[in-house]
């Protein structure tokens, strides 16, 4: 019936108005509260740029490395059949699975400073935990998953065929890798990149734990965000806030763009994950 089809369109749209625009129009409404003036001196403050050199610092070194992981655990994984397949599946969906907080108590753990490795980090002078070091490790670990789950069901749906058709013709492993697979899987991976970084720049819980809240050292943006704000200094912590708001718009308009050029490979994608869970 038309009616109830307008009702529940009208319902979508006031629900997405509710808990997704309006916090949002809210962000860049407070952070220019003050005036632009005040709004770039909060962007430009030194403990601000140094936030956002960290954070782009740390999603610089952790995206490339789940970029890698996650090319080489789907080619494993689709490709190849071999004993703990099925246990390194899980190992790759595990941090969907455990508390940000909680994988980074296990760096604490780990690295700390009473940790199973702190004392001999200590007699070398090394620094993990409350460095940047730990907030890499962190953070590596919460976006593991983007990449690899982005490939794996869409490089398994493929088959195998093409790289045994190109190794049958004398072409190298790494040849096969760069003039077969690649090119099938490449917009799936540039999504599975962008959906990692995205993460990697707005993760709070993992790095709070590893961070110590140094200010001007070990702060991300999201961290100094809530710095700034526990300070009541409102109008600073929205205006970076706004940052992390431009950059997940940025993210969907690039997703939509991805999906629309390339909305039947990600979509295959889909359905074989689907099929898989």
């Amino acid at each position: 019936m038309p009616w109830v089809r307008r009702g529940l369109i009208a319902l979508a749209l006031a629900f997405l108005a509710l808990v997704l625009l309006l916090p949002l129009a809210a962000v860049f409404v407070e952070a220019l509260r003050g005036g632009f003036g005040a709004y770039f001196e909060a962007l430009l403050e030194p403990d601000a740029l140094a936030a956002l050199r960290l954070t782009l610092t740390v999603a610089a070194i952790a995206v490339p490395l789940n970029l890698v992981a996650g090319v080489v655990g789907a080619w494993a994984i689709a490709k190849f059949e071999f004993p703990g397949k099925q246990w390194l599946i899980t190992l790759i969906d595990l941090p969907f699975s455990v508390s940000p907080v909680i994988s980074g108590l296990i760096y604490v753990l780990l690295y700390g400073a009473h940790g199973w490795f702190g004392p001999w980090l200590a007699e070398r002078d090394i620094e993990i935990i409350f460095a940047v070091p730990g907030i890499v490790l962190a953070t590596t670990f919460v976006t593991f998953p983007f990449v690899a789950r982005e490939l794996i069901p869409l490089m398994h749906e493929q088959g195998r065929e093409a790289e045994e058709v190109a190794l049958s013709l004398g072409a190298s492993g790494w040849r096969t890798f760069t003039r077969v697979t690649l090119p099938n899987i490449r917009w799936a991976l540039l999504y599975g990149v962008l959906l990692c970084n995205a993460r990697a720049m707005g993760e709070f819980g993992a790095v709070s734990v590893v961070s110590g809240h140094i200010r001007g050292e070990t702060n991300t943006l999201p961290l100094h965000v809530e710095i700034l704000y526990n300070e009541y200094n409102f109008v600073a912590a929205f205006a970076v806030a706004s940052l992390l708001a431009l950059l997940a718009l940025l993210t969907l308009a690039l997703k939509a763009v991805l999906e629309w050029r390339h909305g039947d490979q990600l979509a295959a994608g889909r359905v074989a994950l689907d099929r898989a869970d």
